[in-house]
This record gives structure tokens, sequence and C-alpha cells, in this order.
């Protein structure tokens, strides 16, 4: 295992962990001399950790920065949610039938911490774990309505949009669009977007502040999700994400 290990990148874990034991901060050569490494080494290390916002400089004395702290509380909250999700995923599949699953934002995309398999013999859904693109998921769909609709130039800067399947969403204008029509509704829709013969629907969850941390949907075969069970199906979404909600001290609807 040790010959796939990235010495200069495990010394950046072990800097930043350092760190994190010394919030008074530390200078390069004191870095240095303390993880045992070379100084420009350090150097190195720390410019770039500094570049990508995971340090703060504070005149010769390195901090953890801001994007440390957001990914500290993105890890815990994460934690804390799959906990608590994992009953209402449940609740979720029994009424509907159907994959229930709970995703949180990630890097412009979207991770899914939690499902529930559907009752049905033939199924499709996700497992626990993976990460999917925001513009053709549902509960990328939701992230993309709440947090990163300002953000998709970052997130395609080039321009250049995945077409997973014929009904992809591949324009800023139609993303846009999209987007506002989600936020107007309450909840968002995958149809054929990410895989063929898939369609799935999300809502969003919120948090004391009300803000939207995560969201819940279900997954399920074009044949038993048929476009005139949408509003059944959004019911039911809507209804347990928002017990989810208010379990997480935010205020639903």
């Amino acid at each position: 295992m040790e010959k796939y290990i990235i010495p200069n990148l495990r010394n950046a874990c072990r800097l930043l962990k350092w760190l994190g034991e010394h919030p008074e901060g530390s200078t390069i050569p004191d870095l240095a001399r303390d993880l045992d490494i070379p100084r420009t080494t350090a150097l190195r290390i720390v410019r770039t950790l500094a570049v990508e916002n995971l340090l703060r400089q504070e005149d010769s004395v390195y901090k953890l920065g801001a994007r440390m702290i957001s990914l500290g509380l993105s890890a815990r909250s994460g934690i804390a949610l799959r906990e608590l999700v994992v009953p209402h995923l449940r609740t979720l599949m029994e009424r509907t039938k159907e994959t229930a699953h709970a995703a949180i934002p990630c890097e412009g995309r979207t991770l899914i911490i939690e499902v529930c398999d559907s009752v049905h013999p033939i199924r499709a859904a996700s497992r626990a774990g993976t990460v999917a693109d925001a513009h053709c998921s549902s509960t990328g769909k939701i992230f993309l309505a709440h947090i990163y609709a300002d953000e998709l130039e970052k997130i395609f800067p080039d321009g250049n949009i995945p077409k997973r399947t014929k009904n992809t969403l591949t324009t800023f204008a139609k993303l846009r669009k999209e987007a506002e029509k989600v936020r107007k509704q309450g909840y968002s829709v995958d149809d054929e977007e990410f895989h063929e013969g898939v369609r799935c629907l999300a809502a969003p969850i919120r948090d004391a502040s009300g803000r939207v941390i995560a969201a819940i949907g279900i997954t399920a075969s074009k044949i038993r999700f048929k476009k005139e069970r949408e509003a059944e199906f959004a019911a039911h979404v809507r209804a347990v994400a928002d017990a989810v909600t208010r379990e997480m001290g935010g205020e639903a609807g």
C-alpha cells in the first residue's frame, strides 16, 4: 500500500492536522522544523493550500482558512444528517414504494449519503457514496436552484455541460430557467436526464437558518413513475423533506 502514497500530499495532510491542533498558527520555518520536512517543501505546500483557501496568512503566520471550516461543517452535518434521515427514507419508500435517497451538495455536484431500496425486484438507483452531476439529477437540481445558481460558469468553466441522455439540459439558459422553476414549485424532477428510462423527484431540506443543506428524493422506472403521478409523488417527497427540515430545526414549507 505504501507504494501508492504521495509523499508531499501526505505532508500536506500532516501540516493541516498540525495546524488544526495549533490554532495560534505557525510560520513556514517553524512548520518545516516541527514536521521535519525541508523548508522549500513546506513553502510550496503552504502557498498551494493558501491559494485554495485552506490556509490564511496573518503577517508571516499561517492558520487554517475559511474553506477548512466549511469542509469541517459539511462533514459534521453530513454525518449527523445521515443518521437522522434513515427512518425518513424508510417512510418515503413505504409511501411511494420506490427507492428513496438523501444527498448533500459536494463541490458543484451532489453526493448521495443514504439510500433505502424499493420493494420492487427491479429498481434503479445509485448507491450511497455516489457523486452525480447537479444539472441532470433531481437532488442536484435542488442544489442548482438554491446553492449553485450563481456558480454555473465555475462548475462548467469551458461551457461544456455533459449530455447524459437526449433529455439532458446542456445550456446555461436552460439550467437557469430550470432552477427558477424548481424554486417556484418547491421540488425538482429528473425526467430521464441522467439515465434513460429512469425518473427522479427531490425536495430540499433546510436548517434552522433556512439554508438548503440537503435534498431527499425518489428514483423510479418511468413505467411506474408516469408523468401523471408527479403531483402525488411530489406531495410525499415534500412532506418527508419537511419532516426532516423540522428535525433539523428549520421551518417547513
